[in-house]
């Protein structure tokens, strides 16, 4: 999914990861997002994590578990790059550069504040997903509208987050080197807050969105200003 390199010298890659139930082409490349950083120089990896999109779906919760190394395995290793992840994408990250920080310059984490450091019970949203029966609850509903739309696979998604996503200790987030941008919408209700996230990172700055919820933050022109500008000037 790479795009067009810049010429040799040029500015280091950007890796994009999406959200959970979307895909590279509906998370970054519909909303402008590939079109954008090329017009600045930057070259796009763009990944899918595993189960959606254009990646394998198995429905076994125990194949998740590669899911932070299959992303680590599309990051270029020539030199740093840059990343930006959206929710689950963002906790993936994360993570990596928790545990690989010689292989980030640069971090953006879209839609994800101090419930990174949480382990969340979504069972009722996986059973939905697997059964693919309508339910009642609007935020169940959004997400199966949302994998309908992008073509994901219930069952796989239902998997995805029956092993659970990464999830990382204040303590261990001291070996980051990147420096770190958080992105979170004003009306984010999945976000409970953004302190302990920017403290436990070594250099970190927060935007918050004015109005936007969740699933707006990735096409909020402000968020994508915000982040525009922090690859280009940190």
């Amino acid at each position: 999914m790479t795009d067009a390199a810049p010429p040799a010298g040029g500015p280091c890659p950007v890796v994009l990861v999406h959200g959970f139930a979307s895909s590279f082409e509906h998370n970054w490349r519909q909303p402008g997002w590939v079109e954008i950083l090329g017009d600045i120089g930057r070259t796009v990896v763009g990944v899918d994590l595993l189960g959606h999109g254009s990646e394998q779906h198995p429905a076994d919760p125990d194949a998740y578990a590669e899911v932070p190394a299959r992303v680590l395995g599309a990051v270029p290793d020539e030199g740093p790059v840059d990343a930006v992840g959206f929710s689950a994408g963002a906790r993936v990250l994360l993570r990596l550069a928790a545990d690989h920080p010689g292989r980030f310059a640069r971090l953006v984490l879209l839609g994800l504040g101090d419930n990174a450091f949480a382990s969340e019970d979504h069972e009722l949203l996986a059973a939905a997903l697997a059964s693919g029966e309508q339910s009642d609850d609007v935020g169940i509903t959004l997400f199966q509208r949302l994998a309908e739309t992008t073509g994901n696979d219930g069952a796989a998604l239902a998997a995805f987050l029956r092993h659970g996503p990464p999830v990382v200790r204040e303590d261990e987030l001291g070996s980051v080197t990147a420096r770190v941008l958080v992105v979170v919408g004003e009306r984010d209700r999945t976000v409970p807050g953004t302190e302990r996230l920017a403290a436990a990172l070594p250099d970190a700055r927060v935007v918050v969105v004015p109005g936007a919820d969740h699933f707006a933050t990735t096409t909020d022109f402000g968020a994508i200003d915000a982040v525009v500008r922090f690859l280009e000037d940190g």
